[in-house]
């Protein structure tokens, strides 16, 4: 099943989709149609200019949400935060499948409406994720920050076009949670996810401080796209370190331009994002209890084990030795 819409001045994502699969929306919910598969979308307003969408289904179809660029000028920035246990796969202009994750797809996309998105969930899957639309001037109200850097400034800018991407952690998917398992029958707690929605936010834009303090170069659908495959090439083989001179290939760009880019949308460099790929990786081979240390080492390319057990002891604080005897 296929969803497509724009948005627009009055849009409002769960009145369309609920036409689209012929259900009912009461109260800003809307539950999946038995035929469909089972779960709910839920609509909880923190007035005009801050909105959550929470979605949590499982669906008998695989299903793709597309959103086209608005041909609005809009102010309205938007935060996917989905923490399942299979792939989100955004897509911007083109058909290729883009993963957000090899292994861990805990992500956050931040994105402004001028970027077409394409996300996909796939039939008989746990869907859980959340959708905050907020205001530039209402985030800024809200994050009140004197002096922020260059990500931040460009994310509350009134006029600005942007993808940046971050990872979520084992505190934020706690947090992301609880929020989707609010009882929302109970008055006080719109009160209650507001809080918690705010501090998801703050826990966000702590990491979106730290980053590099740099000029924001500007980005179009085109380099959007192209990022996107580059990041889906480093993720692929990632016993194989990067190249640069072919990833520039594949991103039709300049060395220079393509590490300016990649560091600015994914807040580092092209093989930092790799060795921490790379150990993220690691640490999920490790948890399955399938696979010895060494067997790990060998499979992600370290042809040196005591070089894998620095890495990885940077990383996580702990050796994979001892890791693989707490997972």
């Amino acid at each position: 099943m296929i969803f497509e819409f724009t948005t627009a001045a009055g849009f409002d994502f769960i009145t369309f989709f609920a036409k689209h699969i012929n259900a009912t929306v009461r109260d800003n919910f809307m539950e999946i149609p038995n035929e469909m598969g089972e779960g709910y979308v839920r609509k909880v307003g923190f007035g005009n200019d801050f909105k959550l969408t929470i979605h949590r289904y499982t669906l008998k179809e695989d299903l793709i949400i597309k959103r086209n660029p608005s041909p609005d000028t809009s102010s309205v920035r938007t935060f996917f935060f989905y923490s399942n246990k299979q792939d989100l796969e955004v897509k911007y202009k083109n058909e290729e499948n883009i993963p957000s994750s090899q292994k861990n797809d805990a992500s956050i996309l931040l994105s402004t409406n001028d970027l077409r998105t394409e996300v996909r969930f796939p039939a008989d899957t746990n869907i859980q994720y959340v959708v905050v639309a907020i205001a530039a001037d209402r985030l800024r109200a809200i994050l009140s920050i004197e002096n922020p850097n260059s990500t931040i400034k460009t994310i509350t800018a009134e006029n600005a076009s942007f993808i940046f991407f971050e990872n979520l952690d084992t505190e934020m998917q706690l947090l992301l949670k609880n929020i989707v398992s609010v009882d929302m029958n109970n008055s006080m707690n719109n009160f209650y996810v507001q809080i918690k929605v705010q501090e998801l936010m703050y826990l966000l834009f702590s990491k979106l401080s730290l980053r590099e303090n740099t000029t924001f170069k500007s980005i179009n659908s085109n380099d959007a796209e192209k990022l996107l495959t580059v990041r889906s090439e480093i993720l692929n083989d990632l016993s194989k370190p990067p190249v640069l001179n072919e990833l520039a290939v594949i991103a039709s760009m300049s060395e220079t331009k393509l590490k300016q880019l990649f560091k600015q949308t994914f807040g580092d460099t092209i093989y930092n994002y790799y060795q921490k790929a790379r150990m993220e990786e690691a640490a999920f081979l490790l948890k399955q209890a399938k696979h010895s240390v060494s067997e790990v080492g060998y499979e992600l390319g370290f042809s040196n084990l005591s070089h894998f057990s620095r890495l990885f002891e940077k990383q996580y604080g702990i050796t994979p030795k001892k890791f693989s005897y707490t997972a």
